[in-house]
């Protein structure tokens, strides 16, 4: 048995940005880890493996299409697509062993199995239980179905599955048109897969500004990804090499069936907290399965603390990390905090896609008061020399005070220009703040700016 002041179990990236954060702070810190390596789903089965095939793929797509226009003359290259998946595995190495030597380096102990907590200041990993002033249970979350449909990881498959597919399908449906359907569909359907996306919504990604939303969706028609919206999925047939997804249309109750060579079921992700004890231990749930915390990550129970996934919020990476940090924080008698306003999304189709703050649909629900700044990439010069002028960012601001409210980019690097506006947002900053920043050029970024001067008196290049 080992004693620490803090025991984190799971390490994702909440999990070890907390464990670090936690070792930085002074405390003697263990992290509890049932896979063979660290990083959670995010490193082994979600972002890391998905960005290296959207990069590959995407690669391919710039060779096919835009090649000979820059003068590249030669064949296009073929997919090797197991030496695409040794790239992929590659990059993930790379990042559970970096990992690893953070662990090392700061002295953090990895407890290798599943953990639970059997008591208060108690957690159990194999036969062996370790003591612990405080725990913080960063689990994460694992993909949810729907009814009548059976994962089998072969022909019927999550996120998990779509990565390690053996070839490439012929035909690929996808159920769930939001961030995992949507980046998994291009990556499959730049290598060759025809890709069927089942919507039971009227939009792609739920919750998104409607105008990125309506842009997004037919960028991607473009790109040749088929849409069945208003689809309520019944049931899914699957046999050693098929499948077939029955839906029925909401317009008019129509039954259909779509045949495809695999189905990926991306209708979003629950938490993970099986196994853990909680309930036992009287630690509230919400309906939703969800861990309920306070404003300082602690759980009902006393000296139990959560993050990430398993609590109430976005399921994103990086907020989990911004929650780990805040939750050593707590734990060390520090303040932490997290200003949950200013929490990025990005899609990393092509174009990508990212957000921060409110949508203008819910400024208008709200009632506040606004104004539009728009600039389309096409106005960009940057992007129309590298084949990326579809798109555009818009800033929505206060129509009083001109501080930046929301922010929302579809185009080349949106996930990266995004940041601009979070620290814009972070010190309260106006649109004419932005506006009056010199930008390089030629960049991408001057579409920011000119989104940004678009509040005012107007943008320069439109």
């Amino acid at each position: 048995m080992a004693s620490y002041d803090v025991i984190v179990i799971g390490s994702g990236p909440g999990g070890y940005v907390c464990a670090i954060r936690c070792a930085q702070l002074g405390l003697k810190t263990a992290c509890v880890e049932g896979r063979d390596t660290l990083g959670g789903t995010c490193l082994n089965v979600g972002c890391i493996p998905s960005k290296a095939l959207l990069h590959a793929s995407h690669m391919l797509h710039e060779a096919e299409h835009n090649f000979a226009t820059m003068g590249l003359k030669g064949k296009s290259p073929s997919v090797d697509w197991k030496q695409m998946q040794t790239y992929k595995e590659d990059t993930i190495g790379q990042n559970t062993k970096g990992i690893e030597f953070l662990f090392k380096k700061n002295k953090i102990d990895w407890l290798k199995g599943w953990g639970s907590i059997p008591a208060a200041g108690q957690v159990k990993v194999g036969d062996d239980i370790h003591t612990a002033k405080n725990i913080i249970v960063a689990s994460g979350s694992e993909p949810s179905s729907l009814p009548g449909i059976t994962i089998d990881e072969k022909v019927v498959v999550t996120s998990t599955g779509a990565l390690e597919l053996p070839k490439v399908p012929k035909h690929l449906a996808v159920i769930g048109a939001g961030v995992i359907g949507l980046e998994l569909g291009s990556v499959y359907k730049r290598l060759g897969s025809e890709v069927t996306v089942v919507e039971y919504l009227d939009a792609v990604t739920p919750g998104m500004d409607a105008e990125v939303q309506k842009t997004f969706q037919r960028t991607l028609k473009k790109q040749g990804l088929k849409f069945i919206m208003g689809a309520a999925v019944q049931s899914v047939d699957a046999t050693k090499t098929k499948a077939k997804v029955h839906y029925k249309l909401r317009k008019d109750d129509s039954e259909n069936i779509l045949d495809a060579d695999v189905v990926l079921v991306a209708t979003g992700r629950r938490p993970f907290t099986d196994g853990l004890g909680l309930a036992d231990l009287g630690v509230a749930m919400s309906e939703r399965g969800q861990i309920k915390v306070d404003a300082h990550w602690q759980t009902s129970v006393p000296g139990i603390y959560a993050i990430g996934d398993v609590i109430d919020g976005p399921m994103l990476a990086h907020k989990a990390e911004d929650e780990g940090m805040a939750a050593a924080e707590q734990v060390a008698g520090k303040l932490g905090h997290v200003n949950y306003g200013v929490i990025p999304g990005v899609i990393y189709t092509h174009p990508e896609v990212a957000n921060v703050g409110v949508t203008e649909e819910e400024l208008k629900e709200q009632g506040v008061p606004y104004k539009v700044g728009k600039f389309s990439f096409m106005g960009n010069g940057r992007a129309k020399a590298n084949f990326a002028g579809d798109g555009f960012v818009k800033i929505l601001a206060h129509k009083e005070t001109d501080r930046i409210l929301g922010a929302h980019i579809i185009g080349p690097a949106a996930g990266d220009l995004i940041h601009e506006i979070c620290v814009a947002m972070e010190f309260g900053a106006s649109a004419e703040d932005l506006a009056l920043t010199c930008h390089a050029h030629p960049t991408y970024s001057e579409a920011v700016r000119e989104a940004a001067l678009a509040c005012g008196d107007g943008a320069i290049h439109s």
